[in-house]
């Protein structure tokens, strides 16, 4: 790993490793980690060494620091540990890896130190791959939150020549509430606080197949505040992260969109969110994918017909909206794309990479290299994520080999790098998804790239197929973003911009970018809400106002 590293935070500090009795030596130090005498069964999983600069608060865990500019991490994924066993993991294990540090480059000092342990569950999938990851029990691909996860106390420890740390793995992440008869873990089971929001959950009869193990979706669902049984209702489906216990459009926690709802003056429209986390990530995105599932099939043959018949929503494409942000934002567009005659209309913000001439900052199909720019002499690394200003706040190189750190070499840290290979990308040789590029030295696979393109480039699928797409697509694209968008997603959003601009017949929709704005899509949820109802009253029937109470 490059040492540039240490730019980004001299603070992480601390190799190590954890979990059933891991042993992890950095710079001389020997860390033990004890599985507890008490543990039954089989532990399989990631052990997680984590190090600070300073013990966190009662009641806090070094842990909850973990992220690419947060404390030291070091990583080695285990199998087949018992109760008391204990692992030693020196600085010259080629399985264990570290971010920003490796286990010898930590330097000598007090830290606060403390391990996590993510436990993984072994997937016999019907395509004949079997593989391990963290299975969700409601912590939304997070092995911070996960329920059952297990790890030590904190403790201050010396880092250095001769040292000798020793954690136990005594504690584990509880699930916090009692299962009620018939309810599962997975997803979570959210309580409402608001007579019109509700928290549902559904058996996926085609991705519990493909996992072979039941697999639920969660849905936070807000109703209109008149809600009326009797009736039918237009929805917007929204994309997204992973939503816990929120409800749609921050109900409840926005005081000004929430006393608007529930005056009466909103348009009387359902909206639906999903809780969807899974072992690579903390959603499905929804569409069909080798190595995620037919997740496609499951959101427009289960999803959508379970919300029209439990809930009285509209079974026609005028009355299905589509909107997001982020990796919500490209949700949208593509179930837009691939089931155009579905839905009436999608909305657009701030997009993950729409064209893979720009994945972030990255021309995956001319340039050789995912993480650095070479100039002769001179190796620059890309840029990840800047501010409004310019300034950048971490790199490319830097958030991959965390998430390495994290979930190791094969995909599954529950990060977006790997989150997106997961989701694009074919199955390997090994069973996990197949990479885009080495998550070392970022070179760039191009039989991977390949792959992508010929599923997953949107803007590419689109300028194949406006011919037959066109026709259930008039209208129906709004694409909104920030010209400084913090992870450069408005460049994808030009290459999109450019050919709809351009394209026979016209899109007759809009693109639209905001000066100096970072990763938004700069309309707040009640106008959103405003233009998609007009929306529906433009290309809907002679009644849609009447029926969503305009």
């Amino acid at each position: 790993m490059k040492k540039s590293t240490k730019i980004l935070l001299t603070c992480l500090l601390a190799g190590g490793v954890l979990a059933g009795g891991v042993t992890v030596q950095a710079a001389g130090t020997t860390v033990s980690v004890t599985v507890p005498s008490d543990f039954e069964g089989e532990l399989n999983g990631r052990v997680l060494f984590c190090v600070d600069t300073e013990m966190p608060e009662e009641g806090d865990n070094v842990f909850y620091n973990l992220d690419v500019t947060g404390c030291e991490v070091v990583g080695k994924t285990i199998y087949g540990l018992h109760a008391g066993d204990v692992i030693t993991i020196t600085e010259d294990d080629e399985e264990a890896y570290g971010y920003p540090y490796q286990l010898g480059e930590i330097p000598e000092g007090e830290y606060a130190v403390q391990a996590l342990f993510a436990v993984y569950t072994k997937y016999d999938r019907s395509d004949g791959v079997s593989i391990w990851g963290m299975a969700d029990h409601g912590g939304g691909a997070n092995p911070t939150r996960n329920p059952y996860n297990l790890y030590s106390d904190n403790q201050m420890a010396r880092i250095g020549e001769d040292c000798e740390i020793t954690l136990t793995l005594d504690h584990q992440i509880e699930l916090g509430y009692e299962l009620q008869e018939g309810q599962v873990d997975q997803q979570g089971n959210p309580v409402s606080q608001y007579d019109c929001v509700v928290f549902d959950k559904i058996r996926s009869d085609v991705l519990s197949d493909f996992w072979g193990t039941d697999t639920y979706i969660g849905l936070n669902i807000l109703l209109p505040v008149n809600y009326d049984p009797e009736k039918e209702y237009p929805v917007l489906y929204y994309q997204g992260h992973w939503t816990g216990s929120g409800a749609p459009m921050s109900y409840g926690r926005n005081k000004e969109f929430t006393e608007w709802w529930d005056s009466g003056e909103a348009p009387e429209i359902i909206i639906m969110t999903t809780r969807d986390a899974n072992m690579y990530y903390d959603n499905m995105y929804w569409v069909n994918s080798a190595n995620m599932g037919p997740c496609g099939d499951a959101y427009i043959n289960e999803v959508i017909p379970y919300m029209e018949e439990t809930y009285h929503a509209i079974s026609e494409s005028w009355a299905r909206m589509l909107a997001g942000g982020s990796n919500g934002g490209w949700e949208s567009m593509a179930l837009q794309l691939f089931y155009p005659e579905v839905f009436g209309g999608t909305w657009v913000m701030c997009p993950d990479g729409m064209d893979f001439h720009a994945y972030q900052i990255v021309d995956l199909y001319n340039d050789d290299n995912g993480f650095y720019i070479k100039e002769g002499w001179a190796v620059t690394e890309r840029p990840s994520c800047r501010d409004t200003k310019g300034n950048i706040q971490w790199t490319i190189p830097q958030e991959n080999h965390w998430e390495v750190a994290m979930g190791g070499k094969s995909c599954y840290s529950g990060g977006c790098w790997s989150g997106w290979e997961a989701v694009y990308g074919p199955v390997g040789e090994d069973g996990y998804p197949q990479r885009v590029w080495d998550p070392i030295t970022g070179d760039i696979n191009k039989d991977t790239v390949a792959y992508w393109q010929e599923h997953f480039d949107l803007n590419y699928y689109l300028q194949n197929n406006w011919d037959t797409l066109s026709e259930n697509l008039i209208g129906k694209l709004h694409l909104r973003g920030g010209e400084m968008d913090n992870y450069y997603l408005n460049l994808s959003q030009y290459l999109v911009e450019d050919f709809l601009e351009n394209a026979e017949p016209a899109y007759e929709g809009y693109s639209v970018h905001f000066f100096g704005k970072g990763h938004t899509g700069n309309i707040s949820n009640r106008e959103l809400l405003d233009e998609i109802a007009q929306h529906m009253i433009t290309y809907g029937p002679e009644n849609a106002a009447e029926i969503m109470g305009i």
